[in-house]
């Protein structure tokens, strides 16, 4: 798949479309893929994906990795544009209080994983673009920090706040790394499980009940920031939104102004 490298796809992207076509062409071992037509597609939909449970999620990537094979590789038998995605599921995101913030944040003993969440949140990022981050993409003169080759293949500056950059210097005043900010014990760049680790260790430690995970605290960054009055405008920036429809998830998780609605009941006098 060296030519998915070439149109500048993602690590991630790469590894997640070849597992499923390798599950996908498993289940037609006695075909050959130029042979595959919709009513087989729509065979696998039954008997593996619902059959399996496998979540929209999962069915909507295999059509993207399907579509992106078949305009690669020319089959006849199957009009790639009448692959139909599953409808969306208009799922809210979990989102931790200010309060829940502090309780997680204090539950870090460990100084580089305390300062590895906090930066997740502080800014809005993604895991993956937290931990390929490099020192020389941080402005502290300036405060920004440069986000590269994040989703989408596009690149963002992030302000740093004062007490992030307070933070940031203690951390780097004690751990020195050489190249990325955060590194693993034999160089290298952190890794995703490690942090998932640290997260996990750290709700533990916490009365926190929500499903918690590292995008969470990405989802509670735009809403508290929603929550501040910052304009939904900015917000789709800091985050990297190309689409603001994504965006404007926030404000439907956001209960500052829901909170302001005054509810007719509390106008009888019962």
């Amino acid at each position: 798949m060296y030519w998915m490298h070439q149109m500048r796809y993602s690590k991630n992207t790469i590894k997640t479309y070849i597992g499923l076509l390798h599950v996908f062409f498993d289940f037609f071992r006695e075909k050959i893929p130029t042979e595959i037509n919709l009513r087989d597609i729509d065979r696998f939909n039954q008997e593996y994906i619902l059959g399996n449970g496998y979540s929209r999620v999962f069915q909507n990537q295999l059509i993207s990795a399907l579509k992106l094979y078949y305009m690669r590789y020319h089959n006849k038998e199957l009009d790639i544009m009448h692959l139909e995605r599953p409808r969306k599921a208009r799922k809210l995101p979990e989102v931790l209080s200010k309060e829940e913030v502090i309780d997680l944040l204090t539950a870090v003993r460990n100084l580089k994983h305390r300062f590895l969440l906090s930066l997740v949140y502080s800014c809005g990022l993604r895991i993956g673009e937290a931990l390929n981050l490099r020192l020389t993409d941080l402005d502290t003169t300036r405060k920004f920090m440069h986000v590269r080759h994040a989703k989408g293949a596009k690149d963002r500056f992030i302000p740093l706040s004062d007490r992030t950059l307070e933070k940031l210097r203690d951390y780097l005043r004690t751990y020195r790394p050489k190249d990325y900010v955060f590194e693993g014990q034999d160089g290298g760049p952190y890794t995703q499980s490690s942090a998932r680790q640290v997260l996990s260790r750290a709700l533990a430690h916490t009365n926190i009940t929500k499903h918690v995970t590292l995008h969470t605290l990405r989802h509670s960054y735009a809403t508290h920031l929603l929550e501040n009055g910052t304009d939904i405008r900015y917000i789709q920036e800091l985050l990297g939104h190309c689409d603001p429809k994504t965006t404007m998830i926030y404000t439907h998780v956001s209960t500052s102004s829901l909170q302001k609605i005054r509810n007719p009941f509390d106008d009888l006098d019962l």
